[in-house]
This record gives C-alpha cells, structure tokens and sequence, in this order.
C-alpha cells in the first residue's frame, strides 16, 4: 500500500501535472510551425503555444522551489523521463488534421479555464498569483477553440464529418482530466484547485453546449476511457515528443552559453 502524501507533497504533484500538460500542449502545436491552413493561424497557434509555455514555466518554479533538490525549472521539463511526466493523456496526442488540432484544443480548454477559474481563488498567494496571470488568456483560448469547432461542424459536410470523428477519436483519452484522485481530492480538501464533481459537469456542461451548437453529436459520458497519466503511464507519443524536445539538453548537459 502507497503511503499518503503530505499536503507539500501533493502539491507538488498537482503543479507538475499543471506544468507538464501545458509545456506538452505547446510543444504540439510548436510542431505545427509552418504548416498552418492560414497565416492568421500561424500566428494565431504559436501566439497560443507560447503562452502555454510560458504558464508552464512559472508552475515548473514553483515545483522546483517546493521539490529544493537542487532541480530548476528547466531541469523539471528538459531532463525527466516519460514515466515522470504528469500531463493529461490528451495534449500528447498527434495533431493530424485541423479538426483533431482544434478538438484536441477545445477539450483541454474547457478544462484549462475552469480550472484556472478555481485557482485563482486559492489560499496558497503564489498559486493565485501565477493562475491570475493567464486568465485573460486562457479565457481566449476557450474561445478560440470553441468557435473553431462550431465552424468545422457546422459547415460543409466535409468538415463536419472530420470534425464529428476528431471528437470520437479524442474522447477516449478526456476522462482522466476531470475524474479526481487521491492527489486532487486533498487539495480541494485544503481549498486549492476546483471542487471535483464541479468541475466535471462545468467541462461536460460547456462541452455538450459548443458540440451541440455546432450540430455534432456528443459521445456518452459513461464511454470507456484511457487512464494512467496522473501516475506516468502515457501513450507512445508522450516518448516521440521528449525526445525532440529534450534533445539539446540530454546531449550537453550542464552547457552554457558563450
């Protein structure tokens, strides 16, 4: 039987978990750099990558500083393994076409700014102080990808049809983000993070909104989904991802510049 984890050491896993999914998300729509349907979302998917990292910095300081075992930032996100990496199942998934990049974005959205609603009420002043930074954003980027899946599904039978089987296709992998465990459960406990049951039906609630608006049909809630990112076990994607992302710093460890 696992040991319980001190309020410190929970939270310390709950802030990698915030850091990871948002350094990963942004490492994935990094990787569409050039390859956008449009100018406009070129700049518009870097603008959002580039947010996304950066929030992931300020979660990755605070880790480093609660952790105090000589780790930095970088060193959180460029010298971990697979297995110690805590991002949500979703946000390593490829990008394949715009509509899986847009459905990818909305489902993780939706969650991203109702979790930063409920953080930037929490007791802990430097978790309320980093969440309050991004909200404006992150608030943005729910309505960025909403707009983009009401467009898909409400458009030409084409884009429809593409944007209907990105939702399918994503689903299996949304559950883990608002089904709570031990970790989250404690924080709520202690006041930090969102009430669990709340936030599964403010995301289910505003997802099965947008979908409906954008004439797509909504997959059960009770569907079988995939699990084990909060504990390390992630698809072989998360890998791929890494080793791109990581390479400089696994190949000069400790380099400075000159």
């Amino acid at each position: 039987m696992s040991k319980a984890m001190t309020q410190k050491e929970a939270l310390q896993e709950y802030l990698l978990r915030l850091a990871d999914s948002d350094m990963i998300l942004g490492q994935r729509l990094c990787e569409l750099c050039g390859k956008a349907p449009a100018l406009e979302e070129e700049m518009a998917l870097m603008n959002v990558a580039l947010d996304l990292v950066g929030q992931a910095r300020n979660w990755y300081e605070y880790a480093a500083e609660l952790l105090d075992n000589g780790r930095s930032a970088d060193d959180l996100a460029f010298r971990r393994d697979a297995q110690h990496y805590r991002n949500a199942l979703l946000v390593e998934q490829p990008n394949g076409d715009y509509a899986v990049t847009m459905g990818r974005q909305f489902f993780f959205d939706a969650w991203h700014y109702f979790t930063i609603a409920a953080l930037v009420n929490a007791p802990d002043e430097r978790i309320a102080s980093i969440a309050a930074k991004p909200a404006t954003e992150v608030q943005y980027h729910q309505r960025r990808s909403s707009e983009w899946v009401k467009r898909f599904g409400d458009g030409t039978e084409e884009s429809h049809q593409r944007m209907q089987t990105a939702v399918d296709d994503l689903w299996r992998v949304t559950g883990e983000m608002i089904e709570a465990d031990t970790v989250e459960q404690q924080l709520f406990k202690a006041g930090i993070g969102p009430e669990p049951e709340q936030l599964a039906a403010d995301w289910q609630g505003l997802v099965n909104e947008v979908l409906t608006e954008a004439t797509l049909t909504p997959p059960p809630e009770d569907a079988w989904m995939y699990r084990g990112a909060k504990v390390g076990h992630h698809t072989e994607h998360l890998g791929f991802i890494l080793a791109e992302m990581q390479f400089l710093q696994r190949a000069y460890p400790d380099a400075t510049t000159w």
